[in-house]
């Protein structure tokens, strides 16, 4: 009988299609494509998501601007958004569009549930919206008058008949759920952050659109006069993904998932998503790791305000693992980190060309005439038992692995990307050492054993890497196979 794999599910947000993709969303796909990889690596039937997000009055503006139908607009843009997975080297099994005729069934009988709860009304309302947002504010969230997101943006003064969801019936139960489970959102600070946002009190939300006004959209069920909200329709991709509500297999195999979000998507994901969840009946989410944004000079950097940058150019300079590797160790995991190409040369030479390339070189040029075997080159998935048996004596060396491994693998499991990554470089820098103190160029009683060691432990290496790097991990598998050096970080 074969063992049955353990399952995984693990989703991004849906960028909007309304300009081209950049490296803040890079950051947020490349932090899922790591986590998904590793797990992957660990034994693991892994479900990743991500996709577009196709509705919404910014988008349907967009089109008009360009003179375009919405739907042939998101046809441009939701290939430039599917190319990132070659670009950018992404190994996600499930692109969804919120244009897919299944999503759009799914969103409607989403709202149907809703409603047969309770907890779809309508009355007529007036707010002040945010167009970059997709979302109303109150004014308590403004600065200055303006949306602190996007202030580029001019508030627009909405007025007119919707239909509601009663987000206010569930602040106990969103509560008790914060309560009851300290690690669904991560960091801890993202938890407190909506928890005290819910103690607040919650006010219900608009959830559709007059037609009229903005045709762009799912149509509302037995109401063709309004089209469903862009958030309350965009969410739904996390189960539509995966076949509901026609086909449960898929979707009771694997949710619920954990989520990766953007800081300014707090309350929608830990908060709407869940409640929106409760109401149709459904799990909630298993876990939702909020990361921190890219900034430009201290400046957020969006495609609103302009100062946004390219992956598409970066990875085409630079390389795929090399743009991978400056975002994964720069920015910190749940924190704003700041890009410019200066700090991107410099990870770039003294991390990548003058660390890890040259460590390699090193070890494949000395082991070339080394009849040392590797016994499980390239395993298939990372076993837990990795050193176990293994020919390395020296002492120091055992002592640092065990500590590399044991704290690698906890953050990363924690999401602590840059953390993980330091564990590797720690190691590397050892290895460095090691070479120096024991010369082993030289001839003596010990070559063979310390040579023998540095293979082991680079196989390791690679390893380790490939969740982050896994090209750069291929190109050193087949180096310590062959034991032929080839530079794998010139410098720049």
């Amino acid at each position: 009988m074969t063992e049955k794999k353990k399952k995984f599910y693990i989703t991004t947000t849906l960028p909007y299609v309304n300009a081209e993709p950049h490296i803040g969303f890079a950051l947020e796909i490349i932090h899922a494509d790591v986590i998904a990889r590793y797990y992957h690596q660990q034994g693991y039937e892994v479900f990743f998501n991500t996709g577009v997000d196709e509705h919404g009055l910014k988008i349907f503006r967009k089109s008009q601007e360009k003179n375009l139908k919405p739907q042939a607009y998101c046809d441009i843009y939701a290939k430039r958004y599917k190319n990132l997975k070659q670009a950018l080297n992404l190994s996600y099994n499930s692109f969804i569009r919120t244009t897919d005729p299944h999503h759009i069934k799914a969103a409607q009988e989403f709202w149907r549930r809703c409603d047969k709860n309770g907890d779809i009304y309508k009355k007529d309302y007036k707010i002040k919206y945010c167009v970059g947002c997709e979302l109303e504010k109150t004014e308590s969230e403004l600065v200055e008058g303006g949306c602190p997101i996007h202030p580029d943006e001019k508030l627009e003064i909405i007025k007119e008949e919707n239909y509601f969801f009663r987000y206010s019936r569930y602040q106990d139960k969103l509560l008790e759920l914060y309560q009851k489970n300290p690690q669904f959102v991560v960091p801890e600070s993202r938890l407190n952050e909506i928890e005290e946002f819910t103690k607040r009190g919650l006010e219900d939300f608009s959830i559709s659109r007059l037609k009229e006004k903005m045709p762009w959209g799912i149509p509302v069920p037995g109401d063709d006069k309004h089209i469903i909200y862009v958030w309350f329709d965009a969410l739904i991709n996390y189960i539509s993904c995966l076949g509901w509500p026609d086909s449960l297999e898929k979707f009771d195999h694997f949710w619920p998932g954990v989520q990766i979000a953007g800081k300014d998507n707090l309350r929608q994901q830990s908060s709407m998503w869940q409640a929106m969840l409760i109401s149709a009946g459904l799990s909630i989410s298993e876990q939702i790791f909020i990361h921190g944004f890219i900034t430009s000079g201290g400046q957020k950097m969006s495609k609103s305000l302009g100062n946004v940058v390219s992956p598409f150019e970066l990875v085409e300079k630079y390389g795929t693992d090399t743009v991978r590797y400056f975002l994964l160790r720069e920015i910190p995991s749940t924190e704003d980190g700041d890009f410019t190409y200066e700090k991107f040369e410099q990870r770039y030479n003294s991390d990548l060309a003058k660390g890890l390339g040259n460590l390699i070189a090193r070890v494949v040029t000395l082991a070339k005439n080394s009849k040392f075997e590797i016994p499980d080159l390239h395993p298939p998935k990372f076993s837990k038992k990795t050193w176990a048996g293994r020919q390395i004596q020296n002492p120091k060396f055992k002592t640092i692995i065990n500590k590399t491994q044991e704290n690698y693998r906890k953050a990363l499991e924690e999401f602590r990307f840059n953390e993980a990554l330091i564990e590797i470089w720690d190691l590397i820098s050892f290895c460095d050492k090691y070479i120096e103190k024991e010369r082993p160029w030289e001839e003596s009683k010990n070559q063979k054993e310390v040579i023998g060691n540095l293979l082991l432990v680079l196989n390791e290496i690679a390893k380790l890497l490939q969740p982050f790097l896994p090209e750069t991990s291929e190109k050193i598998f087949q180096q310590l196979k062959t034991r032929k050096s080839k530079p794998l970080f010139p410098r720049i």
